[in-house]
């Protein structure tokens, strides 16, 4: 290879490689933007995490001092869930106006 056709080549590399860079770039931003609203999900979780390992510690406790009481709260609490569901089911199939 000659001279000039080193420089010629070792520039179509350099413009090459600059271009790679430019479309990185951009789909690193790209990333970013589609990933914030999971990250922000994110943040909020990791906010209410110690509240709410404090919160099911003390439910734990108290379920283990009252496992009847904490069998019918179960209960209960699957019933209107399941009642909740069916509603919404409901609602789905007959539309209010």
């Amino acid at each position: 290879m000659r001279k000039t056709e080193r420089r010629a080549r070792k520039a179509a590399l350099q413009a090459a490689i600059e271009q790679q860079r430019l479309d990185l770039l951009v789909e690193a931003e790209r990333w970013q933007s589609a990933a914030r609203p999971l990250e922000a999900g994110w943040q909020t979780m990791q906010r209410y995490r110690l509240p709410a390992v404090g919160g099911s510690a003390l439910l734990l406790w108290w379920s283990l001092r009252h496992p009847g009481a904490a069998k019918r709260l179960a209960r209960r609490g699957l019933f209107v869930m399941m009642t909740a569901r069916r509603l919404q089911q409901l609602r789905r199939l007959l539309p209010l106006p």
